[in-house]
């Protein structure tokens, strides 16, 4: 009984030893750097946000989502 002891005992610092000697892993490598947040402006006449260099903008300058909700215009809020 004692020399089980004594192998698992040497198992473990045997297993103990190989730990500290793997290296660590590198760091992984960076992506492509994030782009910077744009803008983003709500559709004058259904409130949806989206960003500004997606937007149309009519004559007035006021923003829209779409060709559809440019033509129909602004909603009224009354």
């Amino acid at each position: 009984m004692k020399y089980l002891l004594v192998i698992a005992v040497v198992a473990i610092f045997y297993l103990y030893l190989k730990k500290q000697r793997t290296p660590l892993r590198p760091p992984p490598k960076a992506g492509p750097p994030l782009a910077p947040p744009q803008p983003m402006l709500a559709c004058a006449h259904c409130g949806l946000h989206l960003p500004a260099r997606d937007a149309l903008v009519d004559a007035a300058g006021q923003p829209y989502c779409s060709e559809a909700h440019r033509r129909a215009g602004a909603r009224s809020d009354s």
